[in-house]
C-alpha cells in the first residue's frame, strides 16, 4: 500500500466526515426552534418518541445532538426519563439513515452529477447570506455534496488497494474472527467519534472485495456499540439524569449488539434470501443497511416491554442527596384520612421544608461569599416538597376529616408558599451579590452589613419561634430591621444623588436591601401561621394523651412539636 492510497483513504474519509458535519450544524440552525418543539412535543406515547427520535437524527444525521438535547429536556422537568428513553431508542434507528444514503445514492449514481453542483450552490447561498438561515441550508447542501465526494474517493481508493490487502491471513470464520471484527469497530468509532463514518467506512470497504459481507456486519455491530464510550464520557460529573440517560444509551446499545451478535449469520442468510427474492441485483451495501436496521428494529421491539423497568433500573442508580432529601419523609398516603396522623405529618414536613428555606436564606445571606452551587439544587427540593405537601393538602381536604383541620389545611399551603418566597428570594440575593461591587462609604458599608446580620439573625429567631409556640417576639425585631431598612434606603439614595455612588449600583442594592427585608418578612408569616398549625396538633393530641404519636420507618419522630 502506497502513501498516495493512503492519503487518499484518509482525504475521502475527512471529506465525509466534514460533509456530516456540515449538515448537521446547518439543519440544527435552519431548523431553529423547530426541533426542540417537536422533542418536546412529540414523546407522548413510546412510538412517537420512537418515530420522533428516528425522523430527528435521520434529519441532522447526529444522534449525539439529539441525545444532548434530550437530557437538556429531562434535566429541566420538561420530559419525564421514560419519554427520554424511547427518543434514545429512536435516535440509534436514525443512524442507520447513513448506510442507507451510502448504498442507494453512493453506490447507484454518478456522484459528479450532483455533489460538486450541490457544493457550488451551497457555497453560494452561504456567501449571499452569511449569518441566516439560508446560509444555514447552504451549509446543508454542500455538506451534501462534500458526504458524497468523501464516499466516491474512498470508492476509488478501496478498489486501489484491494489486491495488497490479504484479510484472509487473519480471518478463519469462527467466534474469534466475529470479535475481532467487532473491536476492529467499536475502535474506528471511538477513534473518528462518529459511527456514521465508520460505517460509511466499511460499507466501501465491503463493495471494493476488501472483507466479507459476515466481517463487515461485524464491524457494523462494533460501530453501533462504539457510540457508547461518548455517552459515558458525556455523562461524567454531569447531573443524575445525564448519567442515567447515558446508562440507557450503553443498555440499549449493549442489547442489540448482543441480538446482532448472536443472530448474526442467521439474519444475513435471511436478508440475502430475501434480497434475492425481490431483487437478485441487490449489493453487498444494500444488504449490510438492511442488517443494520434490522438488530436496530428488533432491539426496539425487545426493549419497548421492558422500559418500565428499565426506568425503575434507573432512577434507583445514580442517586444525588438532593434527590433523596426531596422526596417527602412523612406525607404519606396511610396518613389522610386520619387526623392525628395528617397534622402531624403536615407539621414535620413543613419543618424540613423551612430548615432547607432557612439554609438558602443564610447561604444567601453569608457575608464572606456568594452561594454556591448547592442554591439551586435546594431551591428544586424545596419545588419538590411543596408540591407534595399542596397535594396531600389536596387529598386530606377530600377525605372526611373535622372542620378545625379542613380550616387550617389552607394555611399550611401558605406556610409552604412563604417558604418557596423564601427560596426564590435567596437565588435573587445570590445574583445581586455575585456581580456587585462593595459600597466605598464606610458608614454605608458597616450599615450594610449589620443589616444582612440581623435579617440572618432573624430568620433563626423565627425557625427557634415554632418550636417555642412564641414567634411574636420575630415580629418586634421584623420592625426593626424595617426600620433599619429604611435608614439604609435613604442613605443610598443621598449617596446617589451627592454623585458618591454610581446610580446604577444604588439600583442594584436597593434591589437588594428589598429582597432581603421580604426574606424576613415572609420567614415570620411563615412562623406565625406554623404556631397555629401546632396548637392545631396539640388539639388533637393533647399532652399527656394515651394517644401514640405516629413513626416513620425505623425513625421516631419529634415528640417536642
Amino acid at each position: 500500500m502506497n502513501l498516495t492510497l493512503i492519503g487518499n483513504l484518509v482525504g475521502g474519509l475527512g471529506f465525509f466526515i466534514l460533509g456530516m458535519r456540515l449538515m448537521t450544524e446547518g439543519l440544527k440552525y435552519a431548523a431553529g426552534r423547530a426541533l426542540t418543539d417537536i422533542l418536546s412535543r412529540s414523546t407522548a406515547t413510546p412510538m412517537r418518541g420512537i418515530l420522533t427520535g428516528t425522523a430527528i437524527t435521520s434529519l441532522v444525521q447526529s444522534s449525539s445532538a439529539v441525545t444532548v438535547a434530550t437530557i437538556g429536556f429531562v434535566n429541566a422537568g420538561l420530559m419525564d426519563i421514560s419519554h427520554a428513553v424511547t427518543l434514545i431508542y429512536g435516535s440509534n434507528l436514525g443512524t442507520t439513515v447513513t448506510g442507507w444514503l451510502v448504498s442507494l445514492i453512493g453506490f447507484q449514481f454518478h456522484i459528479s452529477t450532483f455533489a460538486l453542483p450541490a457544493i457550488g450552490v451551497g457555497i453560494f447561498v452561504k456567501i449571499f447570506d452569511h449569518q441566516g438561515r439560508r446560509g444555514a441550508l447552504g451549509d446543508v447542501l454542500a455538506g451534501f455534496g462534500l458526504f458524497f465526494v468523501g464516499i466516491d474517493i474512498l470508492k476509488g481508493s478501496f478498489a486501489g488497494i484491494e489486491s495488497q490487502i490479504n484479510i484472509a491471513a487473519f480471518s478463519d470464520g469462527g467466534i474469534g474472527t466475529t470479535f475481532i471484527f467487532i473491536g476492529i469497530g467499536f475502535l474506528l468509532t471511538l477513534l473518528m467519534q462518529s459511527s456514521s463514518a465508520s460505517i460509511a467506512l466499511i460499507l466501501t470497504a465491503a463493495a471494493g472485495g476488501i472483507i466479507s459481507i459476515n466481517e463487515a456486519a461485524a464491524v457494523i455491530i462494533g460501530a453501533n456499540v462504539g457510540t457508547t464510550p461518548t455517552a459515558i464520557i458525556t455523562a461524567l460529573g454531569a447531573t443524575a439524569n445525564a448519567k442515567r440517560l447515558a446508562a440507557a444509551h450503553v443498555i440499549f446499545n449493549l442489547g442489540t449488539g448482543l441480538i446482532a451478535f448472536c443472530t448474526l449469520p442467521l439474519m444475513i442468510k435471511g436478508i440475502e434470501l430475501s434480497a434475492d427474492f425481490f431483487d437478485p441485483r441487490h449489493s453487498t451495501t444494500t444488504t449490510l443497511a438492511l442488517f443494520h436496521t434490522s438488530f436496530n428494529v428488533l432491539g426496539i421491539i425487545l426493549f419497548v416491554p421492558l422500559t418500565r423497568p428499565l426506568v425503575r433500573f434507573l432512577n434507583s442508580r445514580f442517586r444525588t442527596v438532593e434527590e433523596d432529601e426531596a422526596i417527602p419523609r412523612y406525607l404519606d398516603a396511610t396518613s389522610v384520612t386520619v387526623p392525628v396522623l395528617a397534622v402531624h405529618a403536615l407539621a414535620m414536613e413543613l419543618k424540613r421544608i423551612a430548615a432547607i428555606a432557612q439554609r438558602m436564606a443564610q447561604g444567601a445571606l453569608s457575608t464572606d461569599s456568594v452561594a454556591g452551587p448547592r442554591l439551586q439544587s435546594d431551591f428544586t427540593v424545596i419545588e419538590k416538597l411543596v408540591a407534595a405537601t399542596v397535594e396531600f393538602c389536596s387529598r386530606t381536604q377530600r377525605s372526611h376529616i373535622p372542620a378545625e383541620l379542613d380550616q387550617q389545611l389552607p394555611n399550611a399551603i401558605r406556610i409552604s408558599s412563604y417558604y418557596i418566597d423564601v427560596a426564590e428570594l435567596a437565588v435573587d440575593i445570590a445574583g445581586l451579590q455575585s456581580g456587585i461591587p462593595a459600597l466605598a462609604d464606610s458608614p454605608s458599608a458597616e450599615l450594610f452589613m449589620n443589616y444582612k446580620k440581623n435579617a440572618v439573625q432573624l430568620l433563626k429567631e423565627s425557625i427557634a419561634g415554632q418550636e417555642k409556640s412564641c414567634p411574636e417576639s420575630c415580629t418586634k425585631d421584623l420592625e426593626e430591621l424595617q426600620d433599619s431598612y429604611r435608614s439604609l434606603k435613604g442613605k443610598l439614595l443621598r449617596l446617589a444623588s451627592n454623585g458618591d455612588m454610581p446610580v446604577s449600583h444604588m439600583v442594584r442594592y436597593l434591589d437588594l436591601i428589598a429582597r432581603i427585608r421580604r426574606i424576613a418578612e415572609r420567614s415570620v408569616k411563615a412562623a406565625l401561621y406554623t404556631r397555629d398549625l401546632k396548637n392545631l396538633e396539640q388539639t388533637f393530641i393533647p399532652a399527656g394523651s394515651d394517644i401514640p404519636r405516629p413513626e416513620t420507618p425505623g425513625k421516631k419522630l419529634d415528640k417536642s412539636l
